[in-house]
């Protein structure tokens, strides 16, 4: 299995030690599962890599935008990891699950003034400024509340992944940071060195999502750390944090490799220490941010066949009761899946399909060339792999679907909901 948490019992999926079946009748469907012990356990592969490679002050952030319920803020809480967050609503989340603000980092290109003074009105620890204009209004903002309010500068380095390109957020001419090619990075720091309301605490990248084998993440770390050499250099400021953002891939499908973990993290390090080592550097504390390293195959999406659909010489379609509003990511970037026939796992996959969802839409295929056994029929449970980040989080109610319920899995044999299913009145809760 493409997961060594998914296994298989008398024919039946299991997931996190449990029967994917018996779930899905327990709960209904659509359903999204989390397994809570495969996400302490990348928690810790993380904090573990990071100690012993980096040294006890860097630090692993859990990227937020991967996914968000108040639960999953509860894990970090007690795993002792930090975390990023894109929006107020994040903030918000995080708060009502007790986590420490002072431990959030705050990202985007366009805060807005409200987004700033709600994020400095809670104790955020971090802002992670994506552009001068930024900069000015946090230093407005502190200015306020005669505070002095703790920053680091997103910088561009200029690195292509070679990953989808609608993820890769490095190179020069992306919609985040500030490029150091251009100048524009110098500028930014040398502005908000300047600034008396706000103390610059270090440097971000990001370079792009579904990394593997590439060594993307030592080459930008060595552009980072020369950048960080030229500005000690040019105006005697040597930033001590470099947050190195996140990105590591998942397996998605048998083709997918497998990432160690400590491996990554440790050859991450070397390229950063020769690098200190050859330009006169310590070490800063190093921080990175996986999201979907940690949660993507925590997760599993359960549904319910209703029609399938023969058009003989052409092409067969697998109807579910799920769709493009709790599965966008097809539809998005044509990111492959593993589907299973849940129910039946000891029969051939002698039939090719298109897994589609309910939506009136031609585009709502949550995926194309599936084989499932050539039995399936209405009332099967249909399970799609690795769905633990940029599902629940980009659910929308497109059709006016309800999104699903998360299920949290644990130790075995306990489930329990952290996300209720929302009901057709939380559709128009807000209609007035």
């Amino acid at each position: 299995m493409i997961c060594d948490n998914i296994t298989v019992k008398d024919g039946v999926l299991h997931f996190a030690g449990q029967n994917t079946v018996e779930l899905a009748k327990k709960y209904g469907t659509p359903l999204y599962l989390m397994d809570e012990d495969k996400v302490r356990e990348k928690c810790r592969a993380y904090k573990h890599a990071f100690e012993k490679h980096f040294g006890p002050e860097a630090q692993p952030l859990f990227a937020s935008k991967a996914n968000c319920f108040k639960r999953l803020y509860e894990i970090m809480t007690e795993e002792g990891m930090g975390i990023d967050v894109v929006s107020s609503g994040e903030i918000y989340i995080a708060k009502q699950a007790g986590f420490d603000l002072s431990h959030a980092y705050f990202h985007s290109n366009n805060k807005t003034d409200e987004d700033i003074a709600y994020a400095i009105e809670n104790g955020i620890g971090y802002f992670v400024a994506d552009n001068v204009e930024e900069v000015k209004a946090v230093e407005a903002e502190a200015a306020k509340r005669g505070i002095k309010q703790k920053l680091l500068l997103r910088i561009t380095p200029g690195i292509d992944p070679h990953t989808f390109a609608e993820v890769a957020t490095g190179k020069v001419d992306s919609k985040f940071g500030s490029a150091i090619e251009t100048g524009q990075a110098e500028e930014i720091v040398v502005y908000t060195l300047a600034q008396p309301h706000v103390e610059l605490m270090g440097y971000h990248c990001h370079v792009g999502s579904q990394v593997f084998g590439e060594d993307v993440f030592e080459r930008a770390a060595v552009v980072m750390l020369e950048f960080l050499a030229e500005m000690r250099d040019k105006h005697g400021f040597t930033a001590p944090v470099l947050d190195l953002g996140g990105g590591y891939g998942v397996r998605y499908t048998d083709a997918d490799p497998y990432l160690d973990i400590e491996k990554k993290v440790g050859e991450v390090a070397a390229a950063a220490k020769a690098a200190c080592e050859r330009l006169g550097l310590e070490l800063p504390e190093i921080h990175m941010e996986p999201g979907r390293s940690i949660v993507a195959d925590a997760g599993m999406t359960l549904y319910t066949v209703g029609t399938v659909k023969k058009i003989p010489g052409y092409k067969n379609y697998v109807s579910i009761d799920g769709s493009m509003a709790d599965h966008i990511r097809y539809a998005l970037y044509g990111s492959k899946y593993t589907c299973l026939l849940a129910n039946k796992m000891d029969e051939p996959c002698d039939f090719e399909a298109s897994v589609v969802g309910r939506c009136c839409e031609s585009g709502d295929i949550i995926q194309d060339n599936v084989m499932l056994p050539s039995s399936v029929g209405r009332y099967d449970t249909v399970a799609v792999c690795t769905t633990g980040a940029y599902h629940y989080s980009m659910a929308s109610n497109y059709n006016k679907l309800c999104k699903p319920p998360i299920v949290m899995l644990r130790g075995g044999n306990e489930s329990y909901i952290a996300v209720k299913r929302e009901s057709f009145e939380d559709l128009c809760r807000n209609d007035v």
